[in-house]
């Protein structure tokens, strides 16, 4: 299993409705993904900025293809995400996950 992290940081006022923004474009797009074997969405609140931490989970390399593109390790974004976002990482990071205790 391969999981796949993104990081993103809003301001404070934009937390809430970042958060249900996701839920309404990239954790579907994530779940409905053939081979996606999870999502996790953390929020982290510092200073005035919050962080949003995204890890999915995923069967293999094609099924982390199939959602993101040849270009895997290129972060996807969304229409609106430049509203939220106070910088838009060009990448995400992937690590392979040796324990899941969560299954």
């Amino acid at each position: 299993m391969i999981a796949r992290i993104w990081r993103g940081v809003t301001r404070l006022a934009d937390k809430d409705i970042y958060y249900d923004y996701l839920l309404k474009t990239g954790v579907p797009e994530y779940k409905e993904t053939r081979g996606n074997r999870g999502v996790r969405v953390l929020r982290r609140v510092h200073d005035d900025k919050v962080e949003f931490l995204l890890i999915t989970l995923w069967d293999s390399w094609d099924a982390i293809k199939a959602f993101a593109g040849e270009d895997y390790e290129k972060a996807v974004y969304y229409p609106e995400d430049d509203k939220f976002l106070l910088q838009l990482d060009p990448h995400v990071t992937h690590y392979d996950v040796l324990e899941d205790s969560l299954q």
